[in-house]
């Protein structure tokens, strides 16, 4: 995992937007990777949540940079609990749905088949919309028992396993792969100090 430029290795903008924080699992080493409403926008954008405008015509506003990150630790212990095969905790549930639910009543439905809910593109508040409807759409299909969580230490990344058997262990295998190999590898080299 790189913890400079957001990396879009989720599978999913719900996932690519959990993974906005890096190292997500080790507390001293955990960082924001975006930031501010100008560095959340350029993002959704980046993730084509937004559509795709040039940077001197970006959406502004403020919106609600609170209710979008804390969208993303309700996403994050969900996906957790899920990861884990267990029932996701009753706060971030609740949190989930009351987004979900605040996010269809702001979208539009627009009358042509096949229905889907389609959020404003303008701000951090349109933001948290599109990405509550994305979460339920991720949730509630065949994906859902696609993501697992980096196998690496400390970084906790989701992604979608695509591969046939559904083995994938790395958010990267260039990254926390690659960490890995070199941490086995030393181990066999060096027996002793792997006591």
């Amino acid at each position: 995992m790189s913890e400079k430029q957001p990396s879009f290795i989720g599978g999913h903008p719900v996932l690519d937007f959990v993974n906005t924080v890096a190292w997500r699992t080790d507390a001293d080493r955990r960082v924001d990777r975006v930031s501010g409403t100008e560095g959340w926008l350029r993002w959704a954008v980046t993730a084509e949540v937004f559509p795709a405008v040039p940077d001197d015509e970006l959406p502004t506003g403020d919106g609600e940079l609170a209710g979008l990150l804390e969208l993303r630790g309700a996403l994050e212990a969900v996906l957790d609990a899920v990861t884990d095969g267990q029932a996701p905790p009753a706060p971030a549930w609740q949190a989930l749905r009351l987004a979900l639910l605040r996010a269809r009543e702001a979208a539009a439905l627009p009358p042509r088949l096949p229905l889907r809910w389609e959020p404003g593109a303008r701000d951090l508040t349109d933001l948290r919309h599109a990405l509550a409807l994305r979460a339920e759409e991720l949730l509630s299909g065949p994906g859902a028992s696609r993501v697992r969580r980096c196998a690496g230490p400390g970084c906790g990344w989701f992604f979608l396993d695509r591969t046939r058997a559904g083995t994938r262990r790395w958010c990267s295998s260039g990254d926390c792969g690659n960490r890995d190999r070199a941490r086995r590898h030393y181990a066999r080299t060096h027996p002793a100090a792997a006591h």
